[in-house]
């Protein structure tokens, strides 16, 4: 395969801009609305390869899910197993959700996944579902994976061991769809997108960031899920108008769920002009329109619990300490090792492509932020989504960049580089 290469040139940031349906609420709205007989329409469904991992996952085991661009419907009814493999491609959240459906529901099904995934580890959701019952298979940890179907009734309260939204998520989708209340203690207030549209479609459901009581597992379709903006599609623009001189940039319709949106809390702390503006509801999710103007940023520390709600972002936090007046630390760490690529890796060669370095600590990071410029040293993005997309800021404040390939922005944003071109019109 010929990958396509890129190179990112100086640009402010200004208008307005729109963005895809948010990716982690996409899975959990598709899972949830298959588990009703009636139809539920889901507008603003993220167009990425990931959810289309789960919408043919669910197709795989018989649920209904039309094909219409505005809003798809989608209807659960009377589930079976897959007839062959199930391809997660490049999806943990794909495979982790499914597992716990297919346990609750008593599905047998072989999971398989890209070779990015496939290095990915699951023994640790395998490990909490087998504590529900679950018969599951593991590939020294990893894919292939197989679930038995057959599941043992046990504990109806448990402990997370490693507080994780997509093990909390995959343990409440199993209680749903066997039908049977569950208490889960040991929560970090992690991402509660599954808890809040569980709620939304009227699930008995109680939680506070420790504890989740799923009381009465059962939701009612025949409704309509709105999905917002993706807050960490706008986290890239966000961070991008912040260091690019003359951006001035509106993001509309954008999902400000506070387990999401730590970044934004790093980035006031640093200094950064950024206004929340329209606040409302969809579906349970906050939402609200944000204003972002350029400004000079100081540096910070990132304590874990922050690095946590904004996990994904790091990234770009590290982008933004590079531009600091100071030595920035971030805590916390450690999880980057192994999500698309090495992320931890992928920020020191980010930052060495504008002459800045960093210093590893322990479950932690150092930059000491100057004056970024391109050292014409290009990234080597691993085909990770996000360190393609993240360059491309870095290019916008501090370039030219060089990648040497952006085609994995399909995971999440198949049309980020135009709306990337309409925003620097």
């Amino acid at each position: 395969m010929i990958l396509r290469a890129a190179r990112f040139e100086p640009r402010s940031l200004r208008g307005e801009l729109t963005l895809p349906g948010d990716k982690s609420i996409s899975h959990r709205a598709l899972i949830l609305a298959a588990a009703s007989e009636e139809p539920t329409r889901i507008r603003h469904l993220n167009p990425g390869r990931d959810v289309h991992a789960t919408a043919e996952a669910l197709r795989a085991i018989g649920a209904e899910i039309s094909d219409a661009a505005d809003a798809r419907s989608v209807r659960g009814g009377a589930l079976h197993a897959p007839i062959g493999e199930i391809d997660a491609m490049n999806s943990g959240s794909t495979v982790r959700m499914m597992l716990g459906l297919c346990a609750g529901a008593g599905l047998r099904a072989r999971f398989i996944g890209d070779a990015s995934l496939s290095r990915r580890p699951m023994e640790p959701v395998a490990a909490h579902l087998r504590a529900l019952g679950a018969r599951i298979v593991t590939t020294e940890g990893k894919l292939p994976i197989s679930i038995d179907g057959a599941t043992e009734e046990r504990s109806a309260h448990l402990i997370l061991v490693q507080p994780s939204a997509q093990i909390k998520s995959a343990l409440l989708f199993s209680a749903l769809f066997s039908g049977r209340a569950l208490k889960i203690s040991g929560d970090r207030a992690t991402r509660d997108h599954s808890e809040r549209l569980l709620h939304a479609m009227g699930a008995g459901i109680s939680w506070n960031g420790r504890e989740i009581d799923l009381f009465r597992p059962s939701v009612r379709g025949g409704g309509e899920i709105e999905i917002p903006g993706d807050f960490s599609a706008a986290a890239f623009f966000v961070v991008g108008a912040t260091l690019a001189p003359g951006s001035a940039l509106t993001i509309r319709d954008v999902n400000l769920n506070p387990t999401r949106t730590g970044l934004l809390d790093v980035l006031d702390a640093m200094g950064a002009r950024i206004e929340r503006r329209n606040l409302r509801e969809w579906s349970g999710e906050p939402v609200g329109d944000l204003f972002v103007e350029h400004a000079p940023l100081h540096a910070t520390s990132v304590d874990a619990q922050s690095a946590l709600r904004a996990i994904d972002e790091l990234p770009l936090l590290a982008i933004a300490a590079a531009f600091a007046n100071g030595r920035s630390t971030i805590s916390g760490v450690r999880d980057l090792r192994s999500k698309e690529s090495d992320r931890l890796a992928a920020i020191h060669r980010l930052l060495a492509a504008v002459g800045i370095t960093a210093e590893d600590l322990p479950n932690g990071i150092a930059i000491e932020g100057g004056s970024p410029a391109a050292s014409g040293v290009p990234v080597e993005t691993h085909e990770d989504h996000r360190i393609q997309m993240a360059a491309a800021m870095l290019g916008s404040a501090a370039g030219p960049v060089e990648v040497d390939s952006i085609d994995a922005v399909d995971v999440s944003f198949p049309d980020f580089f135009e709306r990337l071109e309409r925003a620097s019109a």
